[in-house]
């Protein structure tokens, strides 16, 4: 029987918060959803832009592993893991690691032996701070604009930033384009994941998503891929969220 269980992992640049349409569209569907903050981005986006939540500075992408493995250790099943962005490589990791029932990678970072495009280095090389005297990275509107919102209408985009923009942790970052534990060994056996793509990401862009869907190489793993025209790296909050969210558990029922 398969697992009711869901963890959905916010990315960067954004927390929890992010998922609360998911949490409440799955659980109508009759799963158990949780949505944990990643350490360091407890609270309330509006209100951790103007003071950083203690924690954040420390918190690095294998806090942010071992976080969820504490979770699901917690739980009477293992989960179906979904994440978006650095989280979709956690969900890659976490899978790697055999916590999970299934996994979901939305437009979802590379590990650290996958090169990334030129695309994605010239979007992030703020967030990884080698030549900024602060802790931490805070987008600004215009980054979001280009970076999350570029498919929404301009009157769209102050309330997106407002409800979702948080600080980032340096730290997350580096750790996954430095780390070992940040590797993904594609030739191990694993349950079935799905790659998800935005056709306008101009973080990640479809490209790399494809990349990352073929770089997995037993043939008894189940692997799957889909892109979705014309949907930003905001997919999971823009206009027709809902499609993608139930793609996602379309594919996992059929399993």
């Amino acid at each position: 029987m398969k697992s009711k269980s869901i963890i959905l992992i916010h990315g960067n640049f954004v927390n929890d918060s992010s998922w609360a349409k998911w949490k409440d569209r799955y659980e109508q569907k009759g799963y158990t959803v949780y949505t944990p903050a990643n350490p360091g981005h407890q609270g309330i986006p509006s209100d951790l832009r103007k003071q950083v939540h203690p924690a954040l500075a420390k918190t690095g992408f294998i806090d942010v592993v071992n976080n969820i493995v504490r979770l699901i250790e917690s739980l009477p099943e293992k989960p179906l893991i979904i994440g978006h962005s650095m989280a979709g490589m956690a969900a890659m990791k976490l899978l790697e690691l055999g916590q999970a029932e299934a996994a979901v990678s939305i437009d979802g970072a590379p590990p650290k032996n996958v090169f990334p495009p030129f695309t994605t280095l010239k979007a992030v090389l703020p967030a990884f701070g080698f030549f900024s005297s602060k802790k931490y990275y805070m987008g600004s509107r215009d980054w979001y604009d280009k970076c999350f919102f570029n498919t929404l209408l301009e009157r769209e985009r102050a309330s997106a930033f407002d409800s979702i923009a948080v600080p980032e942790s340096f730290k997350v970052s580096r750790e996954l384009v430095l780390n070992s534990f940040s590797n993904i060994n594609f030739s191990k056996p694993h349950k079935p994941i799905l790659f998800i793509g935005g056709g306008s990401d101009n973080i990640f862009p479809p490209s790399l998503t494809k990349t990352l869907a073929s770089k997995y190489k037993d043939h008894h793993s189940r692997v799957d891929l889909k892109i979705f025209t014309g949907k930003s790296h905001f997919i999971c909050g823009e206009s027709g969220w809902e499609i993608v969210a139930d793609y996602i558990l379309d594919w996992y029922e059929k399993l």
